[in-house]
């Protein structure tokens, strides 16, 4: 399973970058503005920094909602790095868009997914990844890896190729939850894959270990 951070912030980037695991990054408009990066000039030169930073896909969401208008920001964006991945809205528009994308050879990643029939749509239409956001789905008493299972035996049914992004991963439960399943990528916060270093039993034995060596070093 690919490990993506999400997020705007270049040093929890770096951080996971430097720690081995990272496979890519997500992006979108509120997780820039929560670094204070607004403007179009200062968003396109961010992603730029991030793709500088990973060795894998990035994910930048599109802001237009019309079709053209999806068309337009999807392939400046594309242009940026050839590690950019387009994100489109699941709408009507956003389908028709990822098909487009899907024709030109630029990778998609369709968000706001939270049924196995909006998966179908944008495996339909060809898209890299498709990303259900199973925290948005536990906040309202919905088992989002209920959803992830779903999407999971539907496209082996059929052999599509787009990937499951699990989106909206709140904690390294999660995390497990996915991986177990069979989702393809999961994206979270730095919090959440840390904590899969965590176990009590390791930090009391590793204490026991350097108590024991420096009860020997001492004789």
């Amino acid at each position: 399973m690919k490990f993506f951070i999400d997020t705007a912030n270049l040093a929890q980037i770096k951080e996971a970058q430097d720690l081995g695991v990272l496979d890519g990054v997500t992006t979108n408009p509120s997780l820039m503005a929560k670094e204070g990066i607004s403007g179009e000039e200062n968003v396109i030169n961010h992603y730029k920094a991030i793709c500088e930073i990973v060795d894998g896909d990035v994910s930048a969401e599109v802001i237009s909602t019309d079709y053209e208008g999806m068309i337009k920001e999807g392939e400046m964006l594309a242009a940026l790095d050839s590690k950019i991945v387009v994100k489109v809205p699941m709408i009507k528009d956003g389908i028709k868009a990822i098909k487009y994308f899907s024709k030109k050879g630029i990778k998609t990643n369709c968000t706001l997914v939270f049924s196995a029939g909006q998966a179908l749509l944008a495996a339909k239409a060809g898209a890299t990844y498709v990303s259900p956001f199973i925290g948005r789905l536990d906040d309202i008493s919905v088992d989002g890896l209920g959803l992830i299972e779903e999407i999971r035996l539907i496209y082996d049914n059929y052999g599509f190729q787009t990937q499951i992004l699990a989106a909206s991963v709140r904690n390294s439960s999660h995390i497990l939850g996915c991986a177990k399943i069979g989702a393809d990528v999961m994206t979270g916060p730095l919090s959440a894959i840390t904590a899969l270093l965590k176990h009590p039993l390791t930090d009391s034995g590793l204490a026991q270990f350097l108590a024991d060596h420096a009860k020997a070093a001492g004789k």
